[in-house]
This record gives C-alpha cells, structure tokens and sequence, in this order.
C-alpha cells in the first residue's frame, strides 16, 4: 500500500503520526489532506530519514533548495557541502540536478548525506549519459534509457521526481502558432521538445504515463509533475502554452491519484505581481488543488544577481495566495552555477518568503516567532533576538560589528534608543 491508499483506505500509519509531529497537526488532519489529494508527503521507501514533511494546504509553506554537480564542475564534495550549508539554512527539500560527473555516484552520495526530501529531474541524467558517453543527439536518447533511469533512481530512493509529462505535440504546436519571446527555458522541456521534433512522435513520458505510474507507485515516489513550457519573461507570462500545459497536468493529476501516486504540480517561472494570485487560483482549480510547487515567480527580469529578492517577492506573493512550496532562487541564477554561498542566500531568502505568507495563512506555528521576537525587542533581549532570527549567524555578526555587543542598545541609536525612552516616559508620566 502506498500512503495515498493507506490515507484513502483510512489507515494511520508511523508515517503520518510522525509527519504530524513535524507538523504540529494531528494525523488525522494529514490523512484527510493526502486523501483528497491537497497534502503529499515525499517519502520514498528507500530513503530513509526521520524527520518527515508535508506539503499542501493547511501546513506552513515549504522551501526547496537546488544543488548539483554541472558539465564545468563535476566534483561531488562540493555538492555535499551546498548541502550541509542549505540543511542548516532551513530549507525543507533539496533537489539534485546534476549533469556532470558520475551521476549515480552523485546522487547516491547526496541520499546518504540527506535527512530531508530528495528530488531529481531523471532526464537529465538519461540526456546527459546519452550525449556524454555515447555521444548521441539529444534525440537520439531512447525511451527505454529514460524509463530505466527513472527506475534506477527511484530503487536509490529519490522521494519526488520532476517529469515533464504535460508537454504534448499539441502544446508545441500551440506555441509555434503564438510565438514567445524567450520561446521555452524550461532545461527538462527543452529536451523533451527536441525528443519530439528529432523523432516525430508524442511525449513519451504522457504517452506511456501509465507505465510511469507504476514504477514511482513500487517505490513510493511523488510525482511532481513539471512546468516544461513555463515563461521564461515577464512578457511571456500567462499565455496559451503555459495554460494548456497546465490543463493537461491537471488530468494527468487525477490519473496518477487513481495509481496510488502522490502528486505535486509545478508552476512558473517568470510573471508580473498582479498576474501571481490569479496563476496559483488557476492551478488550484484545474489541479484539484494539489500542492503548487513554484519556481519564484521572479518578478522581474532586471536584477541578475539579485534574483533571491525577486524570487522571494514572488513566492510571498504566490504562497500568500496559497501556492504551498517554494523553490528558491539564489544571486546566482541565469549567471553561473550557485556556490555554497549563494545556497546560504537564496534558502534564507525563501524562508523569509514562505513565512511572510504563512503569517497571513493562519499556517501552524506561524504568528508565534514573531511575537517572541517582539518581546525579546522590547526587553532589549539581544541573546533572544538573534537565537529567534532566521538567520542567527548573520545577526550575530552584525550585532558584534556594530561595536556595543555587551550593551543593551545597538550603534543606530545607542542612548536614543526608542525603546528605553519610551519606556522612561511611561515609568514618569502620571
């Protein structure tokens, strides 16, 4: 049994007892939730690690954090340091995207080493090991190498997999009829479409979805099913390729329930603010309201070296709206492979996003760091302050370079400290 057949089948088992405890719910309340299809709980059968999350309405929103070895840098040590470093910034489920080096060894390394979720993209590997090694076309790549890929990481224990299985011929023809701007920067998609167009033939992964299904149900993998035509620029947002991709991923979603396979669906991308609220209605509409998993939305296209701002603007926007895990986006993305640093950056920067909007969700657990910090303000409390901060490290060095880290003001202030006269003023005034 699956945890979507042990939910539907009413059956509460150690992992939603233990899910609830991380959740602060009650099982029950997980067990409704992955029932109806709105929560989904990555766990692969294989992977084994104790502190179990979900995803979906109800619960606080969720960060992911990427990392991976590329065609330029390979080595596998500097994977597992970025993540070490997005472990301890908070981030909730790390994704694997490697493309260089020896992907299995990369992977299996990250699995042995990682005490949360653990996502993959499994064409990735099949297109890079065809074009590497065999020197294929990406066209050339066979289905049967796709789906053994996607068996080989779901027995090493990858607990959700991202697959473009909504990008169909119709999409494609769909936006050579309404040309984009930037066309399709989707990597996963990008390969799907050139495995389309090399061969004549439909998505093998929509066409032989059924098949699919049937591997990520023996291991117990959640389907995350991918945005393979999501706008790559403002200017692109919401058009007809991005929604009838979507109107597929919302069939396919009730397919895979009907399989036993938790599902989660990915969103944009690239999108104006005032478009964001409107997106995630959409996708909770048309999905059936299954997790929404967004990459930002960054919005805006101007700031390179500064996207964890704009991603984090957009993924407060959007999981304000309900969308239920964020992607992050570090100062690194469209310029260069992230470092454990920019890791550090763009974890923190979407943890401040999921709990600004979580905040206004009435999510578990939500108001009450806050108000903890705002006593520990008031009282001057700088020890409480930076232990309640998201990022204590960085409070701590900024209080100790501002010079009065044994006072009890900061440098900004010193004696004119707000607090401490106001405070005076109410011990005088009558």
């Amino acid at each position: 049994m699956t945890i979507r057949e042990d939910a539907l089948n009413g059956k509460i088992t150690a992992i939603f007892e233990n899910c609830a405890q991380s959740e602060g719910v009650t099982p029950q309340f997980l067990l409704d939730g992955v029932a109806r299809g709105t929560i989904a709980i990555p766990k692969n059968k294989n992977h084994h690690f104790d502190k179990i999350v979900g995803i979906g309405t109800g619960l606080t929103t969720k960060v992911n954090a990427n990392i991976g070895s590329s065609k330029d840098h390979q080595g596998v040590e500097q994977e597992l340091q970025k993540l070490c470093v997005s472990i301890k910034a908070g981030t909730d489920a790390v994704m694997d995207l490697s493309m260089g080096g020896d992907l299995n060894e990369v992977r299996q390394e990250i699995l042995k080493s990682c005490p949360i979720p653990l996502g993959t993209v499994p064409i990735y590997q099949a297109v890079a090991e065809a074009v590497e090694n065999k020197k294929q076309a990406i066209g050339e790549v066979s289905v049967d190498h796709i789906f053994a890929t996607i068996r080989q990481q779901a027995e090493d224990g990858v607990d959700f997999m991202t697959i473009h299985c909504g990008l169909t011929r119709s999409t494609v023809q769909r936006l050579r009829n309404y040309p984009r701007r930037m066309g399709v920067v989707s990597r996963g998609g990008s390969f799907i479409m050139e495995w389309m167009a090399h061969n004549q033939k439909e998505n093998p992964f929509y066409e032989r979805f059924d098949e699919l299904m049937a591997i990520l149900r023996e291991h117990e993998v959640t389907l995350s099913l991918g945005d393979g035509v999501r706008p790559g620029c403002l200017d692109d947002a919401t058009d007809g390729g991005q929604l009838e991709e979507l109107l597929h991923l919302g069939e396919l979603t009730r397919r895979a329930w009907d399989a036993g396979v938790q599902v989660i669906v990915e969103g944009p991308g690239h999108m104006p603010m005032d478009q964001i609220e409107a997106n995630v209605l959409l996708q909770k509409r048309l999905c059936h309201g299954a997790p929404f998993y967004v990459l930002g939305p960054l919005v805006t296209d101007i700031a390179p070296g500064y996207d964890h701002i704009t991603g984090a603007i957009g993924g407060a926007i959007a999981a304000r709206a309900g969308a239920d895990f964020l992607c992050y986006v570090t100062p690194a993305e469209h310029l260069k492979l992230p470092s454990s640093a920019d890791v550090h950056e763009g974890v923190i920067a979407s943890k401040i996003a999921a709990h600004a909007a979580d905040i206004c969700k009435g999510a578990p657990g939500g108001m009450e760091r806050d108000i903890a910090m705002a006593n520990c303000r008031n009282k001057l409390d700088w020890k409480g302050q930076i232990d309640l901060s998201i990022d204590p490290e960085k409070a701590r060095r900024f209080r100790e370079d501002g010079g009065t880290y044994k006072g009890d003001a900061c440098s900004m202030c010193g004696s004119y400290c707000a607090i401490k006269v106001y405070q005076k003023s109410m011990r005088v005034v009558k």
